[in-house]
């Protein structure tokens, strides 16, 4: 899923898209009610392309949980993020068997679980398409056969003669009059 420019700010509901950069403050707009309004720096903001969730081998990114859960659902609304702390943790399992149960938590699964309902009732869940095979090789030139041209002779240095060898090229002279004191 492409998550740039989408935001939590600690202490606000919802999910916020980067509008602006301001001087002390950055401009966001709420998803859900399109009102802009200002967070600053006092406020913890992160962007959800930075956010990963803990598994036993290596974090996951964001993004990949969500594809996980799109996949799962065929598209559609996940479980609703205020059902019971054992069916969150139950339906996490099921996208994702290798999250790291310790660490973690329900409130971590509500905020993951509701956010993509959120993007999801929004239809901002568009999946990443990767490059294909066929699609790099065209965009690389086509090797083949440079046509050589063949070379022009080049006239032959002309020699200087004895007169010239030693003599230099003329100086210019200087068109700035000359200071008489």
């Amino acid at each position: 899923m492409v998550l740039k420019d989408i935001m939590a700010i600690s202490g606000e509901p919802g999910l916020f898209k980067f509008i602006a950069q301001g001087k002390n403050a950055i401009i966001v707009e709420h998803l859900e009610t399109k009102k802009r309004s200002s967070a600053f720096s006092s406020a913890k903001v992160s962007s959800l392309e930075e956010i990963s969730v803990f598994t036993e081998k290596e974090d996951m990114p964001l993004s990949k949980v969500f594809d996980l859960i799109f996949d799962k659902e065929k598209g559609g609304p996940a479980i609703d993020y205020k059902s019971d702390p054992e069916k969150l943790k139950a339906y996490l399992n099921e996208v994702l068997p290798e999250y790291d149960k310790e660490r973690v938590y329900v409130s971590d699964i509500k905020k993951l679980v509701h956010w993509y309902n959120i993007l999801q009732a929004l239809s901002m869940l568009v999946k990443e398409e990767p490059e294909k095979p066929a699609e790099k090789e065209e965009s690389k030139p086509a090797e083949s056969v440079k046509e050589v041209k063949p070379k022009k002779p080049h006239a032959p240095k002309k020699e200087k003669t004895e007169g010239e060898k030693g003599k230099s090229a003329p100086k210019k002279k200087s068109s700035k009059p000359k200071d008489k004191k």
